[in-house]
């Protein structure tokens, strides 16, 4: 296919996943005091099976990390979830903001410059935090909710975050994030996830968003360990990586290489590749690769 044609439906496939109208969340609950350290949650829109209960999806959204892409635009895929018989928890987190450094104490760009990935370590401070408070939140949110049939799913930049939450109990023993057992998960989904940060870095994935996640060239190989789920093996929680062949935004070779690097650590990482699909289709509720995904996650939920 002309690389004119494959670049035009990339950007008809995104304008349609952000065509959507946001979806307002039942309720709304913090985990902490900044404003983006809140979680809402999504009902079940149908009725709940025997017992009562229904399976939990944590959503993490993408964005490469950066500050203009919030919650919102994942909203109609967390409904979507919604109306297929799941509680959702939409997780918010601090990003990127204007300027060259990606560190916390950064001041913002006087000049305006595009916005950086992440907050190191602002980022990870807030996922860890989240899914340390979810299971009593979402008691208070959505009492159906069972919090032993959770899956924890996210979208590119939030594949990545869903790989690395359920692997904290993996990381290097200095970590603050670091817990002494795995976070109890029926298994995670994690759709085109920037997984392997050495090959998102040479493939230059969303600009250089991993490396600037890490506060830069000068402190990426020093943090890497901590936060690159290539690194993070094996975890020993059921994973499954949804990837459109045609994506631009976040290639094929990034998932297979993480899944090369469980193979290479004993453990088999589920890979479902879609055919003429690109990075946004898997949470537009609008297309048939979305309703693959909820496949993948009811596989593992129900």
């Amino acid at each position: 296919m002309p690389d004119d044609v494959v670049a035009a439906r990339a950007v008809a496939e995104e304008e349609s996943a952000f065509a959507h109208p946001p979806v307002d969340p039942d309720v709304t609950l913090a985990y902490g005091d900044h404003p983006d350290q809140v979680i809402d949650f999504y009902v079940p829109r149908v009725e709940a099976g025997p017992g009562g209960s229904v399976p939990l999806v944590v959503v993490l959204h993408g964005g490469a990390w950066r500050a203009p892409y919030d919650r919102r635009h994942i909203t109609p895929f967390a409904d979507f979830l919604a109306r297929r018989g799941f509680a959702v928890a939409n997780v918010e987190y601090r990003r990127g903001s204007g300027g060259p450094v990606a560190d916390a104490d950064a001041a913002p760009d006087p000049e305006g410059a595009s916005p950086i990935a992440g907050r190191w370590p602002d980022t990870f401070d807030d996922v860890a935090a989240a899914l340390d408070a979810l299971p009593d939140l979402a008691r208070e949110a959505v009492p159906q909710a069972d919090s032993r049939r959770t899956v924890l799913t996210g979208h590119s930049a939030g594949g990545h975050l869903a790989l690395w939450a359920a692997a904290r109990h993996v990381l290097p023993a200095d970590a603050p994030w670091r817990t002494a057992r795995p976070v109890p998960l029926r298994g995670v989904v994690a759709l085109a996830p920037i997984a392997d940060f050495a090959v998102a870095g040479k493939l230059d994935v969303c600009g250089g968003a991993s490396r600037q996640l890490l506060g830069g060239d000068d402190r990426f190989e020093e943090r890497r360990p901590y936060a690159d789920p290539a690194l993070l093996l094996p975890t020993g929680i059921a994973t499954t990586l949804v990837q459109g062949r045609a994506d631009l935004v976040v290639p094929e070779a990034v998932a297979e290489a993480y899944a090369d690097a469980a193979a290479k650590a004993g453990e088999v990482v589920g890979v479902t590749l879609l055919e003429d699909v690109g990075h946004f289709p898997l949470i537009d509720p609008a297309v048939d690769a979305c309703a693959v995904v909820a496949e993948e996650i009811a596989q593992l939920a129900w």
